[in-house]
C-alpha cells in the first residue's frame, strides 16, 4: 500500500518500526499537494521539514515516540500558527503573521504531527461554501464543479484528495460535518468543551468546537484524544476514558446511559438507603441496541426540499443499524424554522465582533459585510435575550428526545451543492440558500451535544457519483464515545470508499 493511501494510525504504526521515516513521509506530501488545487491557502515546508526532522532524531535515539509522529496534519487558516500567514480567508487580512500558536495547534505539535500549510477557508468561515477572497475556491473532488462545503473545506479536500489522513477543522454550525459530507470522508463536530479554546482563545457562547476531518471513525477518535487535553482555567472534559478505546467497545454505547445519580443510588443502597433514579434514556433494550430517532425533517428552516437520495441515504443507515441489533423509529421534530432565527443575533453578532479596521470594511466580501451590518443593529438586551433564546430551545430539544439515545438526519439536504446555487449576489438570499442546503447540522451547535457526519451512501446524480452522509446527533453532551462507537459499527458493517475516485 502507498503512504498517502495509509491512516493516520497506520502511518505512525510504519513510524515507528522504521519501515519509513517522517522526511519521506513528509517529501510524498509534498508531491501529492502539488496535484490538488484549492486545498490550501498557504504551504509551510520548512516548518514541517523540521518537525519531521524532530520525530527521526528522536527514532533514531530510541526515544518513546508522541502518539502522531510523522504525520502530515494541516490547520485550518482560522487558527494561529506562529511565524506563518494567517488571513482566515479575507483579503484584508493579507500580509498578517500570526504571533501565537493557538492550543490546537500546540497539541497537534506536540503530538508529532507535520503541520505543512494551512487550508483554504471562507472568510472568518462565515459561509457553508469555500470561495475565499483570494485564493482558490475548494471544491469535492468527486466533481470539482460543485463545493467542498463549509467552512473547513480546504481541509477535507485535502483528506478526500489523499494529500493527507487527517486535518484539523473547526465548526460552529456544521463546518467541519458540512464538508466531511461534501467529500465523502468523516467529520466530527465533539461535544463543547471536549477540545479546549486555551490557552490563547475563549469559548464565547460555545457554538464552535475544533475537531479532525479524517478518513476513518477510528483516526477521528484517536486525534480527539490528543486535541481533549485540559489547560488552566478549564472545566472538567466531558467525556471520560479514551475515546479510541471506545470504538473497539461495544460496552461503550451503553455506557454513558447510566446517570450520575445512579453511582449515588449504588452508595445509598450499600448504605440501607434508597434514591430515586433520574435516568429518562432508553434503557430497556437489551445487550448494546440503542434506540435511534430518525428525523428527515428540516430543523433550521420549514421549506427545504430534501433530495432523494439524501433520504435514501438515512433508509440506508436505518437498515444497517436494525441489523446491527439497534431500535430505529421515527423522532419529533422538536423546533420551528422561527425557533431557529429566533438567536439570529448570536450568528451576525459573532460576525460584528472580527476586529476590522472600518477603513477596509468595503473590502470584506457581500455576506460578511451582510452578517456585520445585522449584528451592529442588535442592542445587548437583544444579544442576551437570544443567548436565554438558544438555552431555552436547547432544553425544548433535550425534552422532545429524551427517549432516545442518538438522532440520525441526512447530514446536507442534497449532494455537494453547485458554489453558485449558494454564493448568491444578494447576502439575504445566499443566506437562506444556506440554511436550506444544510438543515440539520447547526442544531448542535446550540446544544452543545455532539455530532457526526459519515460517509456511508453514493449515488449517481446527472451521471456522476457523489458522496451523500449520514449525520448521527447526541441527545446530550458527554455522549462522543457512544457516537464513536455506532458510527464504526457502522463503518465496519457497511465500508464506505476511503477516497474519491479522482484520488488514486
Amino acid at each position: 500500500m502507498k503512504l498517502h493511501e495509509l491512516s493516520a494510525l497506520e502511518l505512525v504504526a510504519a513510524v515507528r518500526r522504521r519501515e519509513v521515516t517522517a522526511v519521506e513521509i513528509l517529501e510524498s506530501t509534498l508531491e501529492r499537494v502539488a496535484t490538488v488545487d484549492g486545498a490550501f491557502v498557504h504551504l509551510a515546508p520548512e516548518h514541517a521539514r523540521a518537525q519531521a526532522k524532530k520525530v527521526d532524531d528522536a527514532a533514531a535515539a530510541g526515544v518513546d515516540l508522541p502518539p502522531f509522529a510523522g504525520v502530515p496534519c494541516p490547520v485550518k487558516d482560522l487558527s494561529q500558527v506562529k511565524g506563518l500567514a494567517f488571513a482566515a480567508g479575507s483579503a484584508v487580512m493579507a500580509g498578517y503573521t500570526a504571533e501565537v500558536d493557538d492550543g490546537v495547534v500546540t497539541l497537534l505539535d506536540q503530538a508529532g504531527t507535520l503541520m505543512i500549510g494551512k487550508t483554504t477557508t471562507p472568510e472568518f468561515g462565515l459561509p457553508c461554501y469555500t470561495e475565499p477572497a483570494t485564493g482558490a475556491p475548494a471544491r469535492t473532488p468527486w466533481d470539482p464543479r460543485r463545493t467542498a462545503g463549509g467552512s473547513s473545506g480546504g481541509a477535507a479536500l485535502a483528506v478526500a484528495s489523499g494529500v493527507v489522513p487527517v486535518a484539523h477543522g473547526s465548526d460552529g454550525g456544521g463546518s467541519i460535518r458540512i464538508p466531511a459530507a461534501c467529500c465523502g470522508i468523516v467529520g466530527m463536530k465533539p461535544s463543547r468543551g471536549l477540545v479546549s479554546d486555551g490557552p490563547v482563545g475563549v469559548p464565547g457562547i460555545g457554538l464552535v468546537s475544533h475537531g479532525v476531518l479524517t478518513r476513518t471513525v477510528r483516526d477521528t477518535a484517536a486525534f480527539l484524544d490528543v486535541l481533549s487535553a485540559r489547560w488552566p482555567g478549564d472545566a472538567p472534559s466531558p467525556v471520560s476514558g479514551s475515546l479510541l478505546a471506545a470504538v473497539d467497545d461495544p460496552a461503550t454505547l451503553q455506557r454513558d446511559r447510566r446517570p450520575l445519580v445512579a453511582a449515588v443510588s449504588d452508595g445509598d443502597r450499600a448504605a440501607g438507603l434508597s434514591a430515586p433514579s433520574l435516568n429518562t434514556s432508553a434503557t430497556h433494550l437489551d445487550g448494546s441496541g440503542l434506540r435511534i430517532g430518525v428525523l428527515t425533517e428540516p430543523l433550521n428552516c420549514d421549506d427545504a426540499e430534501i433530495h432523494p437520495e439524501a433520504l435514501n441515504a438515512v433508509a440506508r443507515a436505518s437498515e444497517v443499524l436494525r441489523r446491527l441489533g439497534h431500535e430505529v423509529v421515527a423522532a419529533p421534530r422538536p423546533m420551528t424554522g422561527a425557533d431557529w432565527m429566533s438567536f439570529m443575533p448570536l450568528w451576525s453578532v459573532g460576525a460584528a465582533s472580527v476586529p476590522i479596521p472600518p477603513e477596509v470594511e468595503d473590502y470584506l466580501m457581500p455576506l460578511t459585510r451582510y452578517l456585520r451590518e445585522m449584528g451592529r443593529g442588535f442592542s445587548a438586551v437583544d444579544y442576551a435575550a437570544a443567548t436565554a433564546a438558544m438555552q431555552g430551545l436547547s432544553r425544548q430539544i433535550a425534552a422532545a428526545w429524551a427517549g432516545f439515545d442518538a438522532i440520525l438526519t441526512p447530514a446536507l439536504s442534497g449532494p455537494p451543492a453547485f458554489p453558485e446555487d449558494l454564493q448568491l449576489a444578494d447576502p439575504s438570499a445566499d443566506f437562506e440558500a444556506q440554511k436550506r442546503f444544510t438543515p440539520w447540522t447547526s442544531v448542535w451547535n446550540m446544544t452543545g451535544a455532539p455530532s457526526i457526519s459519515v460517509p456511508l451512501h453514493r449515488a449517481d446524480v446527472d451521471g456522476v457519483t457523489l458522496p451523500f452522509g449520514v449525520m448521527l446527533g447526541g441527545t446530550a453532551i458527554g455522549q462522543d464515545a457512544r457516537l464513536l462507537a455506532l458510527a464504526a459499527q457502522l463503518e465496519a458493517a457497511d465500508p464506505w470508499p476511503l477516497f474519491a475516485p479522482s484520488a488514486h
